[in-house]
């Protein structure tokens, strides 16, 4: 079988990169002007450790502003920790980058959007002998600011 370049997988890992090199200097320089972030993330991925109340209010996905109030970001390679207030309770959360599946910067109309294509079983059949080739393609997009907008 021919090897072929996985344009899909590069793509998602670039952008995931842009939201880890963003949030760094948020961690470092604080939120410049008016920016701020909408982010959406799978709360099922077994790496997201958030509060028993939020998991059982959000079990699919959730979405985190951060803007006026956050403390504690910390980045790392695989994801990011914050705290953040939730009814004047600061609760902390563990985000990986693998389970964002929308980062929004209304403010400057930047959004991402991470999306992952299953395949059908037929296709399987082309990939099941290859190792590297065992996740399925995952791409990203740019997202309507609709939904955020006031």
């Amino acid at each position: 079988m021919a090897r072929a370049i996985d344009y899909g997988n590069l793509m998602h890992r670039a952008m995931r990169g842009l939201i880890q090199t963003v949030l760094e200097d948020v961690a470092r320089n604080g939120l410049p002007g008016a920016h701020h972030f909408f982010i959406t993330f799978d709360t099922t991925h077994p790496d997201v450790a958030i509060a028993d109340w939020l998991r059982a209010r959000y079990p699919e996905e959730m979405t985190i502003v951060i803007q006026h109030w956050y403390e504690n970001l910390v980045v790392t390679d695989e994801g990011f920790s914050i705290t953040l207030n939730f009814g004047n309770q600061p609760e902390p959360l563990v985000i990986p980058f693998d389970s964002v599946r929308t980062f929004v910067d209304p403010s400057v109309e930047f959004g991402l959007r991470f999306e992952t294509h299953t395949q059908d079983a037929d296709d399987d059949d082309d990939t099941a002998d290859d190792p590297e080739e065992g996740a399925p393609p995952q791409a990203a997009e740019i997202v309507s600011l609709d939904k955020f907008r006031k």
